[in-house]
């Protein structure tokens, strides 16, 4: 081997101790720090991934601002509809009361009786040509009165003369209210809201029942200014009646009449007079206090 190769090979393996040498741990490099390794590790591979392929990072949306109030929707209130007034009734009555005989009165076989009630308009349209109809029950050969003309909101007494029949039991009548064209009317307050009636006992009446008025018809006579009034009582049998009058503008009358006495069942009558010069219509009832506690009527006036 010549002199010249030797002397590069001695040089290059100088060379390639010296490099060798740089890679050995530093005398000042502190034992017992692992992570050093691994932190240059990482640098290394961070470096090679720079170099191969760069990183593109994703742009993140802004944070939401802090303590930024939120304005929330305003929800307008719904306002409340008014419930629909009820449609209006053309033809509607209402019962009152039962003027004459009351519930379950005491009659003999084959008494001639009046049973009167007080109904009320309370519909929209007036009463003409309007009628009493039989509904139910037992007839017992009723006499119907006609119904005068009734206007919105007036009252009326109608009324029907029946004949108990003969067999000693119960009887109920029923009766309703029929228009010019043959609709029949709704009775608020009646019997299942559509009839009213008359209830009487025969075989526990007349002179062996309690006594009591079974019928007043009253009546009207003069003019303006000087009218009477006349009540006809029936009693179903002996007994004393004491009453007194009633008028429409409220008065009533506390004079201490003598009480009529009654021999046996019959009817007797009895008269006032009213001085009236108001304009318009009123009426007199008879308010019989024994044995009944209970007012019949009426008379019907009217001045010009």
């Amino acid at each position: 081997m010549s002199k010249f190769i030797r002397t590069v090979l001695s040089l290059t393996i100088l060379f390639m101790f010296i490099l060798s040498s740089c890679n050995l741990p530093s005398a000042t490099q502190q034992v017992g720090e692992p992570n050093t390794v691994f932190t240059q590790a990482a640098q290394t591979i961070e470096a090679q991934l720079t170099r191969s392929a760069p990183f593109n990072t994703p742009t993140l949306p802004p944070a939401p601002p802090t303590n930024t109030p939120i304005s929330l929707p305003t929800l307008a209130l719904a306002s409340s509809t008014p419930a629909a007034s009820p449609t209006a009734i053309c033809d509607q009555a209402f019962f009152i009361k039962d003027v004459t005989i009351p519930d379950g009165t005491s009659m003999s076989a084959g008494d001639v009786f009046k049973k009167t009630w007080r109904i009320k308009n309370t519909g929209t349209c007036t009463w003409s040509g309007y009628t009493l109809v039989f509904d139910a029950g037992e007839a017992m050969n009723p006499v119907i009165d006609p119904i005068p003309t009734v206007g919105p909101g007036q009252e009326v007494d109608v009324s029907v003369t029946f004949t108990a029949p003969s067999d000693a039991k119960t009887y109920f009548s029923y009766w309703r209210i029929r228009n010019a064209s043959g609709i029949l009317l709704p009775v608020i307050g009646g019997d299942a809201n559509k009839s009213f009636y008359v209830e009487i006992k025969v075989g526990d009446g007349g002179s062996g029942g309690p006594f009591a008025v079974t019928n007043v018809t009253m009546s009207a006579s003069g003019s303006c200014g000087n009218f009477t009034i006349t009540a006809n009582i029936t009693t179903n049998g002996a007994g004393s009646v004491t009453y007194k009058w009633k008028r429409s503008d409220g008065a009533i009358d506390n004079q201490a009449h003598d009480p009529i006495i009654f021999d046996a069942a019959g009817t007797q009558s009895v008269s006032t007079s009213w001085h009236l010069g108001a304009a318009g219509s009123h009426w007199m009832d008879i308010y019989i206090d024994n044995p009944n506690h209970q007012q019949f009527g009426r008379a019907n006036l009217s001045c010009p």
